[in-house]
């Protein structure tokens, strides 16, 4: 395709490292800086959340090393990874960190970029569709819209259980703009607990997607006082996305006529 409209795209030099996003799920939200990566690296580190269609982009002699890191089960640890990169690069290696969503979006990127300056290691980024914008834009609820909000919030849930390193939930509440959250199921009761206190209607309206992008994508429409519950009773699981807001009231206006992944409206 880039030959065809005669793009020029940038050639991957021996030595150097990419940080690549892969987007939330569908291999169609790939960009054509990821595929022509994908297309020259002679290792892939690839994440947990990487969806097999979008490994088998690699070359066929490609080394594939998977890094992920999964809350709650045994995972690399991060220092670990940022060597493993530096390591491959120093034997010559175009060396591709293939991450879910953006690099530069809660996935780490920001450090092993830091960790490859302080090895001298060149490095490109590749920005990839997160979860947070993408993810939702499939199951039908727009980040922003005029009629709704000027701004959106996008928030980890990640680290709920450290009170001294978690949001301030309730000033994020005061703020009265849309909250989309990564990571955020394990805490989910807490949060919406916390987003209560701080002055968000009970009712205001909640939506969880569930691997979203892909054929397996579910999404739940409920209100924050319910959340946790209604998760628990769906049987929702991580990967999730949880947005809070304005914004989720339009789901159900435009979801009947999005096409899906399946072909249908």
């Amino acid at each position: 395709m880039a030959d065809r409209v005669g793009l020029a795209l940038p050639d991957f030099a021996p030595g150097t490292v990419w940080l690549v996003g892969a987007g939330p799920g569908d291999p169609g939200l790939l960009t054509l800086h990821a595929l022509n990566g994908l297309a020259q690296a002679d290792a892939v580190v690839y994440d947990a959340l990487v969806a097999d269609e979008i490994l088998a982009l690699t070359r066929g002699d490609a080394l594939r090393e998977f890094a992920g890191k999964r809350g709650g089960k045994p995972s690399p640890k991060q220092r670990d990874i940022s060597e493993r990169l530096v390591e491959l690069a120093r034997e010559g290696k175009r060396v591709l960190r293939l991450k879910g969503g953006d690099p530069f979006v809660f996935g780490r990127g920001g450090e092993e970029a830091l960790a490859l300056v302080a090895a001298g290691i060149p490095f490109r980024i590749v920005p990839g569709v997160t979860a947070g914008l993408g993810g939702l834009a499939y199951a039908a609820i727009p980040a922003t819209t005029r009629d709704t909000n000027n701004a959106v919030i996008l928030a980890t849930g990640h680290k709920a259980s450290d009170r001294e390193h978690d949001h301030d939930w309730r000033a994020l509440a005061r703020t009265n703009l849309p909250i989309v959250i990564y990571m955020g199921m394990t805490f989910l009761d807490r949060i919406a607990s916390e987003l209560i206190a701080g002055g968000l209607s009970p009712d205001t309206p909640v939506a969880i997607v569930t691997e979203a992008t892909t054929v397996r994508q579910r999404v739940l429409i409920t209100r924050l006082d319910r959340a946790h519950e209604d998760a628990v009773e769906q049987r929702l699981r991580a990967p999730a996305m949880v947005a809070v807001g304005s914004i989720v009231a339009l789901q159900p206006v435009l979801a009947p006529f999005a096409i899906t992944l399946r072909g249908g409206a």
